[in-house]
């Protein structure tokens, strides 16, 4: 089952623009100097979602983590998504994507796959093509876009807290 979604970005984007310059100002660092960073962070934040969805652990029979464990995660890799476009320049006001039930081990080879693009050109059009597939990762996992925001949102007041207390 598909069905197409549009979400609007423009306040997620300004409020990890604040975020992004806040720790810049904080510990003396520009986007250039820390692009490769947010790419690696990006992946290990996939990474960690994956791992703690278990879906591609085969030979397990334990279950994924519970919901809102997923989604911290999630909005992890959120914060870093948005992050990658304010450092390459790519502002989305909004993002229509395909919502879908796909077989996450299939959701998260795409992000994969649409993220290595990404890397390759650094262009606005495959930057998209990354937003477009993680917000159907979401989709797949089963979060609501209202959830994705106010997980980004409760994510975003850890991160200053973080901040704040030198993490």
């Amino acid at each position: 089952m598909s069905k197409s979604k549009t979400l609007k970005l423009i306040t997620l984007f300004a409020y990890q623009k604040d975020l992004d310059e806040h720790i810049h100002e904080l510990k003396g660092l520009t986007y250039g100097q820390t692009l490769a960073r947010r790419k690696l962070a990006f992946l290990v934040e996939l990474g960690e979602l994956a791992n703690k969805t278990r879906c591609f652990k085969y030979w397990s029979n334990q279950q994924s983590e519970e919901r809102e464990l997923l989604l911290d995660e999630y909005a992890d890799g959120l914060h870093f998504l948005l992050s990658l476009g304010l450092a390459t320049g790519v502002v989305v006001e909004e993002i229509t994507y395909t919502a879908t039930t796909s077989d996450l081990t299939t959701a998260f080879l795409t992000v994969y796959s649409v993220f290595n693009s990404f890397v390759a050109n650094n262009d606005r059009k495959q930057y998209i093509a990354l937003l477009r597939a993680f917000f159907a990762l979401g989709s797949s996992l089963g979060f609501s876009e209202e959830e994705v925001k106010d997980a980004y949102l409760k994510k975003l007041r850890t991160n200053y807290r973080r901040q704040a207390n030198n993490y």
